[in-house]
């Protein structure tokens, strides 16, 4: 089987999304499977660590890119084009949604499935209005499978009576537990500054308004003036490569760490390797996750915090999830409630059975996520549209 990976980031552009394809290519080839992944000419140089052959040839998601997408599928004949779908990827600009159907006017055409890594709608145009909800409706009308990858999401698309090809995979986490050789907690922490005393919270993953940045240096400030020796470690790039708004999200997050005084307190990584993450998740005593749409399995860096067995305090989610049990293997907060995630927090700081408990949970929560039944999964969709 002959499969070409379609996405709008790939390393070594930072992001969610070209992690997933590059994780997903991986486990695709370890099942016998060709992979081609067709990405933006902003990826280069291309990740070959893999052995993937990569193609950074897109050079913009407009009109453009349809015929430079096929004129890529003549040359590289895949069976499968797997559309790795997120609105920011692709610039907001609505015209990839459209791929399967102009694809299915062609005689000869690949099978289409779409991968949704959320219902985040383009921006199209000027008071496009419900057109962008459209667009999503088309991606997934027109393709030949649907991959959704949490529940909400799936709900949302199985509301259409055309919505017989939804399946729902997992993401996987895109950080291994894996720090690196000769890893040891205190003396990682030491090189922070941070004394074996203190209390060491964390936070992995991009920020944008919806991740509740604000909300994480209130409960510091919080912990701060109630006597905690705490300090929060923001681990990972502090925004992505394809969503330039964010930059105003973290200015105003900055902005209040100034005005708490709590500079010293607060510790960039930056973009670091995966080792490096997976260090600073081994070394917190809480990651703290305060979504302010609630959490969901769409993200990706809750799940790494689940492998890695950390104990988590996070919002509770849009749709009830059974997987999540508050107090067995995370904590839940109302959204935007601080006092609730400030007091989650001391409970956790103060209550080690807790959170031993949360860790053990957590760890086996995470074993669910697992990159090869993943694989598995999408080979035997691929199965299925091509049969």
């Amino acid at each position: 089987m002959k499969v070409g990976l379609l996405t709008g980031e790939y390393p070594p552009m930072q992001g969610g999304v070209g992690d997933h394809t590059r994780h997903l290519a991986h486990h695709l080839s370890s099942l016998g499977v060709e992979v081609g992944i067709l990405t933006s000419c902003r990826a280069v140089p291309p990740d070959t660590t893999s052995g993937i052959a990569v193609y950074p040839v897109i050079t913009g998601w407009r009109w453009q890119c349809w015929p430079q997408i096929t004129r890529w599928l003549d040359v590289y004949q895949p069976d499968v084009l797997h559309i790795q779908y997120q609105a920011a990827a692709y610039d907001l600009a609505g015209w990839i949604n459209g791929l399967p159907w102009w694809l299915r006017l062609r005689q000869q055409r690949p099978r289409v499935v779409v991968t949704f890594h959320d219902l985040r709608v383009p921006y199209l145009f000027p008071k496009a209005g419900p057109l962008r909800r459209w667009s999503i409706l088309v991606l997934a009308r027109y393709a030949d499978g649907v991959i959704t990858t949490n529940l909400e999401d799936e709900q949302v698309l199985r509301r259409y009576p055309w919505a017989t090809h939804v399946w729902r995979i997992p993401l996987g986490s895109n950080i291994e537990v894996r720090p690196p050789d000769g890893y040891d907690q205190r003396n990682w922490r030491a090189r922070l500054g941070i004394r074996p005393t203190a209390s060491l919270l964390a936070y992995f993953g991009f920020l944008n308004p919806s991740k509740g940045g604000e909300e994480l240096v209130q409960t510091l400030d919080a912990l701060v003036r109630n006597g905690y020796d705490a300090h929060l470690l923001m681990i990972g790039a502090q925004v992505g490569d394809v969503d330039a708004t964010n930059q105003a999200y973290l200015g105003r997050v900055r902005q209040r760490i100034r005005a708490c005084g709590l500079e010293a307190r607060v510790h960039w990584t930056g973009h670091i390797a995966p080792e490096e993450v997976s260090a600073g998740l081994l070394a917190a005593d809480v990651v703290v996750m305060p979504y302010r749409d609630g959490v969901s399995f769409r993200r990706t860096t809750f799940i790494a915090a689940l492998r890695h067995g950390c104990a988590v305090v996070t919002t509770s989610p849009a749709v009830k999830l059974s997987e999540l049990q508050d107090g067995e293997n995370v904590l839940l907060v109302p959204c935007g409630d601080v006092d609730a995630l400030t007091q989650a927090v001391t409970r956790l700081l103060q209550d080690s059975t807790l959170a031993t408990r949360l860790r053990i949970g957590a760890q086996a929560l995470g074993r669910t996520f697992d990159w090869g039944h993943i694989a598995h999964q999408t080979y035997a969709l691929y199965q299925e549209v091509l049969a």
